[in-house]
Parts: structure tokens; sequence; C-alpha cells
């Protein structure tokens, strides 16, 4: 299942590290991930809780450029959030699985 919208109403949001370029390393060096229409992609770590429960840290790839308008502690929310669930074996043999987190941008709330 790929792309599944997701509600995070019920979660509080903290931005940890400030929105960037996503970016890969590719035969030794450094490139920009974009998306299947040449769109640059982001990424934002963000720590989400429920209100009691223990809280993760999470990243997040972002469709949009976020802006500037961001400091670490803002208390945010996600447009279009989607999960996608993932299984692969990595080169040791070992499968790796896990949840990739989407959205089309961030905003702050206030």
């Amino acid at each position: 299942m790929k792309n599944m919208s997701i509600i995070l109403s019920d979660r509080r949001l903290m931005l940890t590290e400030l929105p960037t370029l996503k970016t890969r390393e590719v035969d030794g060096h450094t490139e920009i991930v974009t998306d299947k229409d040449g769109a640059q992609q982001f990424v934002v770590s963000l720590f989400m809780k429920a209100k009691g429960e223990k809280g993760e840290e999470v990243k997040v790839t972002l469709g949009t450029d976020p802006g500037d308008e961001f400091e670490e502690g803002d208390i945010v929310d996600l447009v279009d959030p989607r999960a996608s669930f993932y299984s692969f074996k990595n080169g040791r043999g070992e499968t790796v699985s896990g949840i990739a987190y989407r959205a089309m941008g961030l905003t702050k709330i206030a």
C-alpha cells in the first residue's frame, strides 16, 4: 500500500530540525531528490506525540518548499499527510521495514 492518507489530528507535531532540501548519495556524489515531475523534495524532522503516549521523532518528506518562516520548537501541522509501508532486503540479506511519511507541505500553528 502506497501513499495512504493519514489523520494526525490527535497528534502534536513539534519541529525538531528545520526543513532542508532532500539529498541522496549516488556513485559518490550528492544529488537533490526530485519527484516524478522534477519538483525538488524537502525533508523535515518532527517530534510526534499523542496525549498520554510516548512520542517519537519522524522524518517527513515534503513535496513543496515550506519556506523560511519556521524555527526549531514550532508546533506545526502537515498538509495532506500520507504514509507508505516498505520492506526490502539490504546488502547483508537483512529485512528492513518501516513507514515512510510524506506531506505536500507544512504550516505553523499559532
